[in-house]
Parts: C-alpha cells; structure tokens; sequence
C-alpha cells in the first residue's frame, strides 16, 4: 500500500490506520525486549527511561487509532494480513548496532509513516466517515510525538 497517492476511500484509511497500530506494537515489543536484554552491569537509567517510556507511547497511539478504526464505516483488514505486510516491511527481529540505534530506527519509521499518511489525507478530497479535522489531529499529534522521540534519541545518542 502505498502513501504516495491520496487516500480514497474509508476502507483505505482503516488499512493505513490498522498498519499504525502494528507499527507502533512493532515499537513497543521491541523498546520491550531491548529494556528486558539490557546486561546489568550497563544498565544506564536514562535508556531505560527512554525505553519504557517509548513503549508507553505506542500503547496510548495503538488504542488513540484503534479509536478512529472503530468510528469509520469500513470493514477492517484481518489482523494477520496487516502484521505480515508490517513485518516484511519493518522485521520486528532485525538487529541493529545498539538499543538506541534501533530504537532510533522505530521512532523515525514511524514518524515517516505518520507524516506521509498525514499528506495522504490533505492530498484526498475524500469525504470520510470520520470527522476529518479529528482524524488529522490525532495523526498530527501522533507525528508529533514520533518526532519528538527521533530528537530524544538523537539527544541521549549524542550525550553518550
């Protein structure tokens, strides 16, 4: 599915928005399991920090999309299909250099994904089932705070 044509219909938007939720339990596992890998000895507070509060976030977007999936009239993809066409895309078990270069690598997918679907929606004359300035508020906030996670991280990388 692609984000560079405008969204066209509900069914369009519930698929891109169920792709958002599995992105953002892609962040979440895995902020999850880098807290729980980190060696004791190198247990660094502020990464922890980072971690835990990286996979909170994705949990209050997961249900803030849920919330607009289940307000539009459409018929969601079946949640297999969408984690499947998620992982081939973003491998949940990829490794990276580091903690923070991965995590660096979820938020920025993230944050990508966000503000091409925002654009998605400006560019559609589209007539949702949803209100459209709720919609583009809650995805703007989204973005916002992925883009905020992309600084902290960068930030804690730089101070390391």
């Amino acid at each position: 599915m692609s984000l560079s044509y405008p969204v066209a219909n509900d069914h369009q938007l519930a698929r891109l928005l169920q792709i958002g939720m599995v992105l953002e339990e892609v962040v979440e596992a895995r902020a999850g399991k880098h807290y729980e890998t980190l060696p004791t000895g190198s247990r660094d507070e502020a990464i922890e920090t980072l971690l835990e509060h990286a996979a909170t976030e994705s949990a209050g977007h997961r249900e803030r999309l849920e919330e607009l999936i289940d307000d539009l009239d459409a018929d969601p993809v079946a949640y297999d299909e969408i984690e499947q066409l998620v992982s081939a895309r973003y491998e949940a078990d990829t490794d990276t250099d580091g903690v923070l270069y991965d995590q660096l690598a979820n938020e920025e997918t993230a944050y990508k994904f966000y503000d091409d679907l925002v654009h998605a929606i400006e560019n559609s004359d589209v007539r949702f089932s949803i209100d459209r300035d709720r919609l583009l508020d809650t995805l703007r906030e989204i973005r916002a705070d992925e883009e905020e996670g992309v600084e902290e991280v960068t930030r804690l990388m730089e101070a390391q």
